[in-house]
């Protein structure tokens, strides 16, 4: 057994006896109520699940295995000291609750590169799709059509004792965050740049060689691929994406199943496809003011005419956090050392300036503040990366470092399938009031 697979035996093995403990001892402990509007507005704040990569806290934001992103910007190993951390060594962090070594995330990242190689099979499929497909169905397909590949669905084919569920699924997991770079790469070469393809380079790390695959090379945007994949790698359990492949993988699906379901959910409006919709309304503000350094005046004005057509506005307010999103202003200080005066990034921060004040006097609103998706895309336009229906796609390979290390911590502790009560909406009035209805 590799020893950075031991190594996550050893913790996780013992946080999965404490698992079976506490479900066997304290069954009967009541968390907190549940109320009629949590039930009907998302299941809000009713503490469901059993997440271990990451914490969302309303005031504080994100932190991972209880470090913020301030702190893993100064913790993680990076390749000079001067850039950004390793994607590699968040992963570790989030599979294994430790800080990893410079040696750790290097072995990481060449484990990764020794199994990063995809099937001829999955290009067929991503080739068999229109060009006109959106990135996310081709990527979402090509993650399904890998599924040919599983590890652990070979293993419970063969029936395999439970207990080492765990172990073919971490395969199945590491080579599936091995091939997601080649195949979004590919994906992107393919719709945007005639099919022109470009070979991994096994010696650049996980970011690095996304970069590369996709045609750019400088060290500029491997660190901002780098700090992209950090930010939006996980972001606790409840979100679509992450739920999803919980909720798919408790029904033993294999990881090429729970993940791509995930994807589903990611390229939604209200998740993943909002760092698209943010960069779509920002030119249409251009457009429509004729300027791309319009005055704070402007920007109020068109803000307040989206606000009064029945719109929002894309990128501001968070179903969970009450303040600045961390993972945006990581983006903006990276904007404020690397880049200067770029007309997308400055209307970017003048959109910070302007847009709080507005939403914070709509009564209903109960955060103002910008979100990750609010800077992500200005930053990707600004290194060269202009096809915005390709921004979900990135998002989505960071998003395997986390739900994917969730995982395979279900299948350790040997988590049940997941399977709560539903009722009609008349049980639900008669809760409430007394009576049911004809609903």
């Amino acid at each position: 057994m590799e020893y950075i697979k031991y190594r996550f035996y050893q913790k996780a093995s013992k946080c999965s006896a404490e698992f079976q403990r506490l479900k066997k001892e304290h069954a009967d402990v009541v968390l907190g109520q549940v109320t009629l509007g949590q039930v009907l507005t998302g299941m809000k704040g009713i503490p469901l699940l059993v997440t271990d990569t990451s914490k969302l806290d309303p005031e504080e934001g994100i932190r991972f295995k209880g470090y913020s992103i301030p702190e893993l910007q100064q913790k993680l190993p990076k390749i000079n000291p001067e850039g950004e951390p390793l994607p590699e060594g968040l992963f570790y962090l989030m599979l294994i609750g430790e800080i990893p070594s410079q040696e750790d995330a290097l072995n990481l990242s060449i484990d990764w590169a020794t199994r990063a190689h995809v099937p001829q099979h999955v290009f067929d499929v991503i080739d068999a799709l229109p060009k006109t497909s959106k990135p996310m169905t081709q990527f979402s397909a090509a993650i399904l059509s890998m599924a040919t590949e599983s590890i652990f669905q070979k293993a419970y084919r063969a029936g395999v004792n439970k207990k080492f569920y765990w172990d073919a699924t971490y395969e199945d997991v590491m080579n599936l965050i091995a091939r997601l770079p080649r195949i979004a790469a590919y994906i992107y070469r393919r719709q945007f740049h005639n099919s022109d393809h470009i070979e991994p380079n096994p010696r650049l790390d996980w970011a690095g060689n996304l970069a590369h695959m996709m045609g750019f090379n400088s060290e500029d945007i491997r660190r901002l691929f780098r700090l992209y994949m950090i930010i939006h790698a996980d972001h606790e359990g409840g979100n679509v994406s992450a739920h999803t492949a919980h909720l798919v993988g408790s029904a033993l699906s294999n990881p090429y199943y729970a993940y791509a379901a995930a994807m589903t959910g990611l390229a939604g409006p209200l998740h993943g496809f909002a760092n698209q919709d943010v960069i779509f309304w920002i030119f249409e503000m251009i457009e429509a003011l004729g300027t791309d350094a319009p005055t704070d005046e402007q920007v109020s004005d068109y803000c307040k005419r989206t606000l009064e057509e029945g719109r929002v506005i894309p990128g501001y307010g968070h179903a969970v956090l009450r303040k600045t999103d961390p993972r945006f202003t990581a983006q903006e200080e990276f904007a404020n050392k690397y880049i200067k005066n770029d007309p997308l990034v400055n209307l970017v921060n003048q959109l910070y300036r302007v847009v709080p004040p507005i939403l914070g006097s709509v009564g209903k609103i109960k955060n103002p503040w910008p979100n990750v998706d609010a800077y992500s895309g200005s930053l990707l336009y600004h290194y060269g990366i202009k096809e915005y229906t390709f921004y979900t796609v990135m998002f989505g390979v960071s998003r395997a470092l986390g739900v994917l290390a969730s995982l395979v911590n279900d299948r350790i502790y040997g988590m049940p399938i997941e399977r709560p009560t539903s009722h009609p909406l008349s049980w639900f009035k008669e809760q409430a009031e007394g009576k049911g209805s004809d609903c």
